[in-house]
Parts: structure tokens; sequence; C-alpha cells
């Protein structure tokens, strides 16, 4: 398949498929409400059942996946031609929703849609209704489906069991996007190759005799033995893997100990392991185990590790993130295109990843001209919802532009 060059490309106004005032209103009033009524990782029944109610008014047949939330909705003819996978994720995070004097925040106490899945969400049905009209009218190039994926904050992530289910059945390549705060609206962030990195969960336990801290020689320092795991074990591993995989291990919790004057029996430490690229993902667990127990022995103490396998990184296919290109351009122009760095952030996009080709962009959702810092998973996110109307027009132009390609 040979890549058209941008001059070749139809302008906007070639391209059917652009949302109409009715369907923008009521996309703002969908992604609203679901803002309003966040729901955790395979709790999101509500959330299933107001797409599914949605989904099934445009005359079309979603079905509910076999975990009892989420939900795949197929459009056009399945024929001989794979489909093209368009995915999103629609749980919440459990934090509190901080934003004042905004008339759709949260009403749960202790959940947020602070990571943008209630854009990804509505974006991805909002292309479903236009390209379902797109469909009636004969002008859909190639079967779609839509897969509204429950659970991705929660790890390893709802991708796994979806796939299990046949998420993917039939399905030759899948696109997706993720909010990005730093990004206008307005704007796609592409990168090929690796976007995002792999991040697992690491938790440790080191044990000893224990004694009082007059007599360390006679026992096993635990506390020192839990901080030199702590700055050796990373310092390590950076001599045992290729430096560009970008393997590191980094602690948010270490407790040990309730007086001043006892060495304790029982240490903990947990943390993340995060790495940039497939290759240091893999050999990851081994090398972690290794360099712990060797810091633990050196330093007598007996060391029980859990290792929690996280996501692979999200590794962007080049052909289809050239897809989301000329999308992009086709819609909006080359000028609503930038290049994004690679995210420390994981993403259960990359399991689907493992099976087909795909890509995924990041989606600005900072109102232009606002110089807030904002981040994710943070109480206060919010989303300029002009970024709906960007993921509708990337989705329906990928999926007219891939289905007129050979």
């Amino acid at each position: 398949m040979s890549r058209e060059s941008e001059a070749d490309l139809p302008g906007g106004d070639a391209l059917p498929g652009t949302l109409s005032e009715a369907l923008r209103a009521e996309l703002i009033a969908f992604r609203r409400d679901m803002h309003m009524h966040p729901e955790l990782g395979n709790q999101e029944f509500r959330t299933t059942a107001a797409i599914k109610a949605r989904l099934e008014k445009a005359g079309l047949k979603p079905r509910v996946l076999a975990v009892g939330t989420g939900l795949i909705c197929d459009i056009g003819t399945l024929d001989e031609t794979p489909l093209l996978g368009i995915r999103a994720d629609i749980d919440a995070l459990p934090i509190p929703d901080t934003k004042i004097g905004v008339p759709y925040r949260s009403t749960v106490p202790d959940r947020a849609h602070a990571c943008g899945h209630d854009v990804h969400t509505t974006a991805v049905l909002g292309a479903g209704l236009v390209l379902a009209d797109l469909d009636r009218q004969g002008l859909l190039p190639q079967p779609v489906r839509l897969i509204f994926q429950p659970a991705e904050e929660v790890l390893p992530g709802g991708a796994p069991d979806a796939i299990e289910s046949g998420v993917l059945d039939g399905v030759g390549k899948i696109i997706g996007v993720h909010c990005d705060p730093k990004v206008d609206a307005g704007v796609i962030g592409l990168r090929p190759g690796p976007i995002t990195s792999a991040c697992d969960r690491l938790e440790v336990t080191l044990d000893g005799p224990g004694g009082h801290t007059a007599r360390p020689h006679l026992t096993t320092d635990l506390v020192t033995a839990a901080a030199k795991v702590v700055t050796e074990v990373p310092a390590l591993l950076a001599r045992r893997v290729d430096a560009r995989s970008g393997l590191a291990v980094t602690w948010g919790r270490i407790e040990a100990g309730h007086a001043c004057n006892v060495i304790p029996q029982h240490a903990e430490l947990s943390g993340t392991v995060r790495c940039l690229d497939l290759p240091g993902w893999r050999a990851a667990p081994d090398l972690v185990h290794a360099a712990i127990d060797e810091i633990a022995t050196l330093h007598r103490a007996k060391s029980e590790i859990n290792y929690i396998r996280g996501v692979p990184p999200v590794v962007n296919d080049p052909a289809v993130t050239e897809l989301l290109r000329d999308a992009q351009t086709a819609r909006r122009g080359s000028y609503a295109i930038e290049d994004t760095e690679q995210s420390l952030g994981g993403e259960d996009f990359s399991w689907y990843l493992e099976h087909v080709p795909g890509a995924m962009a990041r989606l600005g959702v900072r109102t232009p001209g606002d110089t807030t810092r904002r981040d994710l998973h943070r109480g206060d996110f919010d989303a300029d919802e002009l970024a709906i109307d960007v993921g509708v027009e990337l989705f329906t132009a990928a999926a007219l532009l891939d289905g007129g390609r050979d």
C-alpha cells in the first residue's frame, strides 16, 4: 500500500461524515452525564447500559462482553474484509472530583473521570453513529468494530479479558486515542513506535530475627537491608540491562519498625517497574528478582517478592500511525498534528497490539491559550469538549481512508 502525499489527500469538505450540530450537542450531553456518574473498572453497568441504548436507538446491535460490562458493536457488512477496530475505555478512577463551579462534576463520592475516558468513550460513540449513517447511505468502504472496554485502570487492564472474549476476532487493525492535557484541543500528537512505557507493580517483604539496635552485628539489620534494596537495586539494574530500554524501579512505599531502639523483624517495600521497550519489559521480572535477592542475601535478610505484571508498552505500528496522520490531515490539516514524546505512563491498549497492528494518538484537551499546568489522574482534570469533535472526525476519517486503500 503506498501512502498518498499530503497534497493528494481530500480536504475536510471532501470527506463525508462530519458532525451535525444536533449530534454535537447530544454528544456533549452524553459526556457530561457520564462524567457525573463515574464507575470503577468492571463496575461500569450504568455506562454500558447508556452506550448500548444509544447504539440500539441508531439501529445497531451491540453485544455486552462476557465479563458483564463493556461491549462491542459492528457496523457495515461483515465479509472477507478485516474490520477496523476503534477502541474506547469506559472506567473511572477512585479519586474525588475536586473541580469547582462545574455543573457536570462527579456526583459519586471518591470517583472521577480524571483520565478522560468519558471523552474517549463519547468520541467512539459519536464516530459509530456517524459511520452507521454513512453505512446506510452505502458510503462506508469497510466494516468497523466499536470496542468499549472496561477496567483499563485495573492492572493488567481489561483488555486481556476483552481479547479472550473475542473482541479482536476478524479485526485487521485497531486505533484509539488518549487525552493529553499538554496538547491543545483541535490537535493530536502522533509517534510511531513506543508511545507509552510498560508498567508493572512490585511488592517486597524482608524478614529477619530482629534485635536491639545496640547489637546489630548479632542479628539482621533489617532497616539497613531495606534501605540497600531501595537504593542499590535500581543502580544494579542499570548495569544489567541496555540503558536504551529505560528499565527503572521507583519505590513508593517503605515500612519497617515501631521503636527507635528495636531492629524490626519485618519490612515492606512497594513500587513500580517501568520500561520503554518490549525486550526490556520481557526480561524485567527475572532481572528484578535476581537483583533484590542478591542485595537481601548480602545483608542476611530473607526476601519474598511479588512481581505483578501490568502492561507492556504501546508500540504504534508505523503504517497505522500514518493512517491517523492522513485522517487528521484530511479533516483539520497538517498543522493540527504534532510529534509527541514517549510517556512513562502505562496503557492496556498495548495488549491489543500483541495481536494486531494498531496505533494510539494523543488527543489534545487543553483549551488553547490556557497556561495552567494540568495532568491526568488529578481531581481537577477536565477537557475542552472540542476534543470530542476531533476524536469523532479522526475515527471517521480513518475508517473512510483505510477502506479506500489497497
